[in-house]
């Protein structure tokens, strides 16, 4: 039977919440993170991926702080309806809600793709024919087989993740080694160009991409189960898994922009960060034979970790707010309300994500860094007394609060075509 109790005298490893949260984090980032921040080139998205990776490992702390006040297994329902109020709880719980629901549909989508691709290349080979493998049923069997592990339990996503994140690594030093090795210091600096070009007027354009990569907290609550309580494995848990997010984001963008110069970025910008176009645009400076089939796997290990970590936050979110019990017939239920209906939503618009994804990085900034802050000032009107506090006092809180609000209008004002977008001339 299913089961996220830790029992006494067992103790989850530190290194599975880690990468936990590590799985969750790395995903779609690695392929728009380089293109989105094109604009301010490298030294610019080294300054912005520190700035949004330090807000959202904090805005994850306060989660906890709020949490660790309420008993193992509630989440954002239980903890925001009692310090903000019904009117703040239906808010988050839209905002949790459309964001994850998305990034489920999402990774059912890529995933599903991937699946059916790879399906087809086995049975070709075991039966000698070319046999097709519709995106159907590539995405039915991803979601059934990695909805399984989330469903049996908290410890079994720990487990899975641990062994996606190892060979992500792995498949990513063994596809960008070559890149890592060859990056050039002029084209990172950009110095081979004329004076007078622009940057920084392209880090709002940016921004939001950049809170898209750093997502985790949905599993916060999950840690706080996961983990009994123990304060001190989970604020490590939370540094290890977000800062190796933030170092694979670094080399990434140093193997990347360090070979491709800034003013050719115009046809990856075009293909909205298409990695067989990205890798085009690399053959002509480097040798990127091999690396497609490296990234490809990278890639794969990265959308099954995401989408593990994804709805496992969801999936208890849902637990917490129907108050199921904790049983394989209650895990059951929430497993249905989680997964249903972003397949459904596959089924009937299989491509229609694309339209709506610009809008989760501005829904993200209001339930992992607006709520996270305003939970931790009722709490800590409710709670004078409580063990954990975030560092940083009421200027952390507001650190955190303008963070949200600049990445929130950011997102609206690039909808809107309000800001600056580099075109990659």
């Amino acid at each position: 039977m299913p089961n996220t109790a830790t029992a006494p005298h067992k103790h989850p490893s530190l290194l599975g919440g880690a990468m936990i949260i590590a799985g969750t984090a790395i995903g779609a980032g690695m392929l728009a993170n380089p293109t989105a921040t094109s604009g301010v080139w490298f030294l610019g998205s080294l300054v912005l991926m520190l700035y949004v990776w330090f807000s959202m490992f904090t805005s994850g702390l306060m989660i906890l702080e709020a949490n660790l006040n309420y008993e193992a297994g509630a989440s954002f329902h239980t903890i925001v309806n009692d310090l903000l109020g019904k009117h703040w709880n239906i808010i988050t719980g839209l905002a949790v809600a459309f964001t994850l629901y998305m990034l489920t549909y999402a990774y059912i989508f890529v995933g599903g793709n991937a699946t059916a691709a790879g399906l087809e290349k086995l049975l070709s080979s075991v039966t000698g024919t070319p046999t097709k493998v519709y995106e159907v049923l590539g995405s039915s069997v991803f979601l059934l087989v990695l909805g399984f592990l989330v469903w049996l339990s908290t410890k079994t996503v720990d487990r899975i993740s641990t062994v996606l994140i190892g060979g992500m690594i792995i498949s990513f030093f063994l596809s960008t080694g070559s890149l890592l090795s060859h990056a050039s210091l002029p084209i990172l600096l950009d110095s081979h160009t004329s004076s007078g070009q622009s940057y920084w007027q392209y880090i709002w354009v940016a921004l939001p991409v950049c809170v898209s990569s750093f997502g985790f907290h949905g599993n916060v609550p999950s840690l706080v189960n996961y983990y009994n309580r123990n304060t001190a494995k989970i604020v490590k848990c939370i540094f290890l898994g977000s800062f190796l997010s933030l170092v694979i984001y670094i080399l990434w963008q140093f193997a990347v922009q360090g070979n491709l110069p800034r003013n050719n970025f115009a046809p990856v910008i075009a293909a909205d960060g298409d990695v067989k176009v990205l890798l085009g645009a690399l053959s002509a400076y480097i040798s990127t034979k091999g690396v497609s089939t490296l990234l490809d796997a990278f890639a794969y290990m990265a959308i099954s970790s995401s989408f593990l970590g994804v709805t496992l936050g969801l999936f208890d979110y849902i637990a917490d707010m129907f108050k199921f019990a904790n049983t394989a017939g209650g895990r059951f239920k929430a497993a249905l309300i989680t997964f249903l209906p972003p397949y459904i939503a596959f089924i009937v618009a299989p491509t229609g994500f694309v339209n709506a994804m610009g809008y989760v990085g501005a829904v993200a900034a209001i339930w992992a860094a607006l709520v996270p802050a305003l939970l931790v000032i009722a709490s800590r009107k409710k709670y004078p007394k409580a063990n954990y506090r975030v560092y940083g006092g009421n200027f952390m809180v507001g650190f955190v609060m303008v963070f949200a609000a600049l990445a929130f209008f950011s997102q609206v004002f690039a909808m809107l075509k309000w800001l600056p977008k580099y075109a990659g001339l």
